[in-house]
């Protein structure tokens, strides 16, 4: 079989990123099954949490692609929320790249909406990032 031939068969894969304060993930989406995998272990064992769960499969629910595609993921920096909510922003992102006409649904929930809270860095002389030392008069 020649490239001409194989390039009408040829399965479409889509890659984004996403982030989410200190957490980055990179989340590949191949048509499949419904099959997950964040960083080689399935999405119930790595995320434990039904909350996150839920809310890391909204963005493939509101297209209606729940079992269409296969999901591999890598997750990397911060704790469990700020993973689950940048593999949110890659999935998302991943499906506006697999299907443009997904890219209002997933504006109007706010899928596709950087979260941009980070945490407030500690100024130097106080005891953290907003609270300061008991104001003394006398």
């Amino acid at each position: 079989m020649d490239q001409n031939e194989s390039a009408g068969t040829e399965i479409k894969a889509s890659e984004a990123t996403g982030r989410r304060k200190t957490s980055v993930a990179r989340a590949r989406l191949v048509p499949g099954t419904g099959m997950w995998m964040v960083n080689r272990r399935g999405l119930s064992d790595y995320f434990k949490r039904e909350a996150l769960l839920i809310y890391i499969e909204q963005p493939l629910r509101l297209v209606n692609a729940a079992g269409k595609y296969d999901v591999i993921a890598t997750v990397k920096g911060g704790g469990l929320s700020g993973q689950a909510g940048a593999l949110r922003h890659a999935i998302a992102r991943a499906l506006v790249a697999a299907d443009p006409s997904a890219r209002e649904v997933l504006r109007s929930s706010g899928c596709l909406t950087r979260d941009p809270r980070m945490k407030e860095r500690k100024k130097s002389g106080q005891p953290g990032a907003r609270k300061r030392f008991q104001f003394s008069k006398r």
